[in-house]
């Protein structure tokens, strides 16, 4: 990507976590689900102004637009990421805008509508915002499918308890060595006897809900290998699953949640956006370090922390690793033994000095972290060049 050969506005840092050309204006957008504040820092040292809010709908938004096409001036224009997603970002980028979706600011003790605005549009001028990725359209709906797997996968887990729990009450329970969830299972929990028909009644409820929940799964887990057919980034996710503790499902996931990983100019970049890196304080002599940051994509990072809990055990190349492995390339599968060998190592040399367990695999998680990153970089350029090619 070529760089802004133009100066940049007074106060702007040169650096890469803003792309910013000399605008006139800087707007920040408060924005609500029927409301959006809006305030205009212009270049220079004045004060923002607040223009008002006005309804978050798509006519209000052109009617924005065309009064800032007529002031004739170039418009830099933000809001913060929130539940209100990304449409608002799509709709101003296709009437022509340059739009960005920023990092929400850290929170202050008084807080309106009109000073959060106030406040983007300061910050916005000052380029001290941080961008957001925002997917495409395709990304976004991939992304929305596996969070759905996730949320059903939830209530499935508690529905399962909320019955476990129920027979258990009344003095019934499966063996412990046996596999739970079985047809043999839920065949047990329907000739169970309870002393009064409400009960039994209540038991069915509760298998009922449980078969409709595992129904569901199957349903969404062929929809999602029907959605990877069609995907322009399944050969990552298949370049992905040489890892261990990556299967279809993990890989995919962490794919449309990250979205673009080479955007990441090292793989140190990446650890701290998903909050694997350790918290730092440090002033004068005084230096100490806490836990992880836990800052950035929760459902990435929980991706990767359960896949690194299977670095547990020797590095060892089993068949289900070999056929899971099959759709990567070879360099994927030559990192993916490299870590095996090293992560599996790494833990126990943390376990062996004193390290909990689940320390041990957040810190495995980090390290896995650079083997993801450098397998994606290599299959992206790689696959860029085939196309270019054809």
């Amino acid at each position: 990507m070529k760089k802004e050969t133009s100066e940049r506005p007074e106060g702007i840092p040169d650096d890469d976590s803003v792309r910013i050309k000399p605008y006139a204006g800087y707007v920040g957008l408060d924005v609500h689900k029927d409301s959006i504040a809006v305030a205009v820092a212009y270049a220079g040292r004045e004060a923002p102004e607040s223009w008002g809010t006005i309804p978050n709908t798509k006519k209000a938004v052109t009617k924005l637009v065309d009064r800032l096409y007529l002031e004739k001036k170039a418009f830099l224009l933000c809001y913060e990421a929130g539940p209100c997603g990304y449409a608002l970002y799509q709709n101003l980028t296709a009437m022509g805008m340059d739009c960005r979706v920023v990092a929400p600011p850290r929170n202050e003790k008084i807080k309106t509508d009109r000073r959060d605005a106030l406040r983007l549009a300061r910050l916005l001028r000052a380029g001290e915002l941080v961008e957001v990725w925002v997917p495409d359209q395709e990304q976004e709906a991939v992304r929305d499918l596996c969070r759905c797997r996730a949320d059903f996968k939830a209530q499935q887990q508690k529905l399962r308890q909320q019955l476990n729990a129920f027979v258990l009450r009344h003095g019934h329970h499966w063996p412990t060595k046996r596999k739970r969830w079985t047809q043999k299972h839920l065949e047990w929990l329907e000739g169970l006897d309870f002393p009064y028909d409400y009960q039994s009644e209540v038991r069915d409820e509760y298998i009922a809900a449980v078969r409709l929940s595992s129904s569901r799964m199957a349903d969404l887990d062929q929809k999602l290998n029907q959605a990877l057919q069609d995907w322009s980034w399944a050969p990552l996710a298949n370049s992905l699953m040489a890892l261990r503790g990556f299967d279809k499902l993990s890989a995919v996931t962490l794919l449309s949640e990250l979205g673009d990983i080479s955007r990441f100019e090292s793989p140190n970049q990446l650890m701290g956006y998903l909050g694997l890196v350790p918290c730092v304080y440090s002033s004068g002599a005084h230096r100490r370090t806490g836990g992880v940051t836990q800052a950035g994509n929760r459902h990435a990072r929980q991706v990767l922390v359960e896949s690194a809990w299977c670095y547990r055990f020797p590095a060892r190349q089993t068949a289900y690793m070999n056929r899971k492995a099959e759709g990567a390339s070879a360099y994927a599968q030559a990192i993916s033994w490299k870590a095996q060998k090293r992560l599996c190592r790494r833990y126990r040399k943390l376990t062996a000095a004193g390290k909990n367990q689940k320390v041990a695999c957040v810190a495995i998680a980090r390290e896995l972290t650079g083997f993801v990153w450098d397998i994606v970089c290599h299959e992206k350029t790689r696959i860029s060049r085939i196309a270019q090619g054809a």
